[in-house]
């Protein structure tokens, strides 16, 4: 449990860098949060009110400072078809009922998961998303949509997030950018795209609602899967993120406590009608890069977001898109981890497939969550793998031929009974059989059924059978779950 003092260190700490970084995040959020909401089908202000409201409470309740939390593409594919089949109230609804799965998965410590993503997952995923905000972009450098002064206006743009810093980085240079293109356009009329062109903002505060629907058990059963896969795509997706602000900043922060603060986070919005969020990665490192390290950037970056959307619309609405899409190109470059492109040569085979496969299925599905999944999958497969290799059986016999040792290395698992079965000869004609285990460990039901199978053929031959060195982790599933010690045993082998 944090003390009161770094919580309060956590808001205070660094004011002036938090406010500036927060601004920046506030107007890139502005279309994210809108495409996001046209995405999940509904009305661009639903994206807004959840990009505020995310936004603030994460940073109160939240186990990550620096970290921004809002509207996100992940979470709003989900949502498509329930709004499309049952109506932006069964959304609301879906989104209450996601945020308390993910108090539940807090309170009850599942956080610990994300220590059996690997690296390489970890870097296939900002890879993918690397590549999926560059994506996201391209539809405001399409020839056929823009006017040809949007490249100049966004390689101006590349040119100041860039060269800004080498005068002053008492100023985001990403800020500087939106000023100065904004300011250019407006000086010049310069007929090029505008935030405004996204979709109307909201001129009203939220108000608090409760969800128009039936309570009754159809209802639960219509959002419940829903909710499910946008509260475990939704904490995924953070808990990454909190995994990659942590390297950059080079702190440690609490997952349990993300996960608590992102369910409040999201019942919370359900209720002022907004949908369901999770952290963005691309805000983040905006927000980073930023200056921003502590809880006071994501409460800034919501609060600001609310001001600029209800209170300063008109000036908003005519921010160039061209300045965003410079500060989402420079948010990708950064975010791409091009060492990773080098090191494929040096890396083991293995770890480069895990990598280019989660890149892979992210892009293609744009769904982080089965990239994510098939990468821990592969990473699973190749480590049983390796462990398997590690394993091997030697033997000797006695003098006499009629005493044989089998001494066995290794972890003895699913993936290497096959191996401890072939190094079996139960053909020999042998009075004892002496299985020497001291330098294994038995780990699951299938070893344990192996080594039953071992003695229990060799008892049926007639040779007296001992297992020795058993380590008392071995000794404890063995005694559970063995049947080679029990009446009846051979009987229950011939029988399969």
């Amino acid at each position: 449990m944090i003390s009161l003092d770094a919580y309060r260190g956590q808001w205070l700490g660094n004011i002036r860098g938090d406010v500036l970084s927060g601004l920046v995040v506030a107007l890139a959020l502005i279309p994210e949060a809108i495409a996001f909401s046209i995405i999940a089908g509904v009305d661009p202000k639903v994206g807004l009110y959840a990009s505020f409201s995310i936004a603030v409470i994460t940073a109160i309740t939240g186990g990550r400072p620096g970290m921004i939390s809002a509207a996100t593409a992940a979470t709003a594919v989900l949502m498509v078809t329930l709004v499309r089949d049952y109506g932006l109230e069964y959304l609301l609804a879906a989104t209450v009922l996601a945020g308390l799965i993910q108090i539940g998965a807090g309170i009850l410590r599942l956080g610990f998961v994300m220590r059996y993503v690997s690296k390489s997952v970890m870097t296939g995923f900002v890879n993918a998303l690397a590549i999926l905000i560059f994506m996201a972009q391209l539809p405001e450098l399409d020839p056929r949509l823009v006017p040809w002064i949007t490249y100049v206006l966004v390689a101006a743009g590349l040119c100041i997030i860039y060269l800004f810093p080498l005068v002053t980085k008492a100023i985001p240079s990403p800020l500087v950018t939106i000023i100065v293109l904004t300011a250019v356009t407006l000086a010049l009329g310069l007929d090029v795209r505008t935030v405004g062109d996204m979709g109307d903002l909201p001129d009203t505060l939220p108000i608090f609602l409760i969800p128009d629907i039936p309570f009754n058990l159809e209802t639960l059963k219509i959002i419940l899967p829903y909710s499910i896969a946008v509260a475990v795509v939704g904490l995924l997706e953070s808990l990454m993120t909190q995994n990659i602000v942590d390297d950059l900043t080079d702190t440690k922060s609490n997952r349990n406590q993300e996960c608590i603060g992102q369910g409040l986070a999201n019942s919370a919005t359900g209720f002022i009608g907004g949908m369901a969020g999770c952290a963005m990665i691309g805000q983040s490192i905006i927000n980073v890069k930023s200056g921003g390290r502590g809880r006071l950037s994501s409460f800034v970056a919501g609060v600001c977001l609310l001001i600029l959307v209800v209170g300063l619309g008109d000036m908003v609405s005519r921010i160039p898109m061209a300045a965003l899409v410079a500060i989402m190109i420079m948010v990708s470059v950064g975010t791409f981890s091009w060492s990773s492109v080098k090191e494929l040569r040096t890396h083991p085979r293995s770890s480069s497939i895990v990598m280019i496969a989660t890149v892979v299925m992210v892009v293609y599905t744009h769904n982080l969550a089965i990239g994510v999944l098939v990468g821990v999958l592969l990473s699973g497969i190749f480590f049983a793998g390796k462990i398997a290799q590690l394993f091997r059986v030697t033997t000797d016999i006695t003098s006499d031929g009629r005493v044989r040792t089998y001494r066995v290395e290794g972890q003895l698992f699913y993936g290497s009974v096959e191996d401890f079965m072939n190094a079996f000869d139960f053909k020999e004609a042998l009075d004892r059989v002496v299985i020497d285990v001291s330098q294994a460990h038995i780990w699951d039901i299938s070893s344990v059924q192996a080594l039953d199978m071992a003695v229990l053929k060799f008892r049926r031959d007639g040779a007296e059978v001992e297992i020795v060195g058993m380590n008392e982790a071995s000794e404890t599933i063995v005694d559970k779950l063995a049947i080679h010690d029990k009446p009846g045993a051979i009987d229950t082998l011939m029988a399969h």
